[in-house]
């Protein structure tokens, strides 16, 4: 039976449904970019399982549902060239996986014509053990960002990665933590409600690179919503894609608990070394400092407001922390990480603070 393709995009919305379908509906290059955590395959289950067979909270035994490598490679290709079909000719897609699906997935994206730019590696700082100790700890996943074809003039904001790595050209390869505290979402039995839910900052990181202010952002596999709620947060619209009900409603939770950042804060990429070493945008990836906080020197004489590439904008000056503050005083340099401070508690606090805090000072 024919799919019928929807007239207009069903922008900012949750399709509940299985994602070859659902991304059929969608009519030919439409949208700028897909990000998509596709199921793992089914090697996965059993290191899943800690040494008394039972199963790591959040992973039932329906989570991976494919009984070999025929059936997963063919609903790998029927997904896959769906995404291919549906983006711009200068769109991208981002795929994240494991050595269980990863190789596999790169495989078919090439014979689908896609052109493979990057391949980065996301390396966990609290992956979780192996339980049965008969293998090394698996502590990345690998993400393949890959444009439609070798032609495309595909989007890269560079300066925006540069800022959020602190001025320093951004590598390929991103240390941040698993999702844990307050960011994992729980059932009422306390169990993770998600056994794979990714964490703000790498979504963060990814739609700040590849797409701008309005661009559409599909995720065939949303999950509890993180790609949806990035999106919603830097004024980027989303289609999500999500087969289990549970998950849409956490979703629909999420979105409607975030408020976009102020426009002028992630409207466009921008044009002295401490220690600890930490990139400003590392507060800004995992919300610590959000998109749009409004950050003062310590006498509130000037102001700025963070912006979601990692730095500052204070009337025509936009960048690092240290360029708009020393643009703001008309001086040559500035350490950023002493001039600003943001409000806690009623008080004024520098960022220096944050830095103190994250190594444990």
């Amino acid at each position: 039976m024919p799919v019928e393709v929807l007239r207009e995009l069903p922008l900012d919305q949750i399709l509940l449904g299985d994602a070859g379908h659902m991304l059929r509906m969608l009519p030919d290059a439409s949208v700028n970019c897909v990000f998509a955590d596709p199921p793992y395959n089914l090697q996965l289950r059993g290191e899943l399982r800690r040494p008394d067979d039972s199963l790591v909270d959040g992973v039932d035994d329906d989570w991976d549902r494919f009984d070999d490598f025929a059936s997963y490679d063919a609903f790998t290709r029927d997904w896959l060239g769906e995404c291919h079909r549906i983006l711009l000719k200068d769109g991208t897609l981002w795929v994240i996986g494991s050595y269980h699906n990863i190789f596999r997935i790169g495989t078919i994206l090439q014979d689908l014509g896609f052109w493979i730019l990057n391949d980065v590696i996301w390396r966990k700082s609290n992956p979780m053990p192996n339980f049965r100790g008969r293998r090394f700890t698996n502590a990345h996943e690998t993400m393949i960002w890959a444009a439609k074809s070798k032609t495309s003039r595909y989007k890269f904001n560079y300066q925006a990665m540069k800022s959020l790595n602190d001025d320093l050209q951004m590598r390929s390869d991103w240390t941040m933590p698993l999702c844990t505290g307050p960011e994992r979402l729980r059932n009422v039995h306390g169990l993770k409600l998600h056994p794979t839910q990714k964490p703000e900052a790498l979504l963060h990181r990814v739609v700040m690179a590849s797409t701008s202010p309005g661009d559409i952002i599909v995720d065939p596999f949303l999950g509890t919503g993180t790609t949806a709620v990035i999106a919603k947060r830097l004024h980027r619209h989303f289609i999500g894609i999500e087969r289990h009900p549970a998950y849409v409603e956490a979703a629909w939770g999420r979105l409607r608990a975030e408020a976009p950042a102020p426009i002028a804060a992630v409207a466009a990429p921008p044009t002295g070394r401490e220690t600890p070493r930490i990139a400003f945008g590392h507060f800004v990836e995992r919300g610590v400092l959000k998109p749009g906080t409004q950050l003062t020197d310590r006498s509130r004489r000037v102001a700025a407001e963070v912006t979601a590439e990692g730095g500052l904008v204070s009337g025509p000056h936009r960048g690092s922390i240290h360029k708009v503050g020393a643009a703001v005083q008309n001086a040559p340099t500035c350490n950023g990480w002493t001039f600003w401070h943001f409000e806690r508690a009623g008080a004024l606090v520098p960022l220096d603070t944050l830095r103190r805090e994250a190594v444990g000072d």
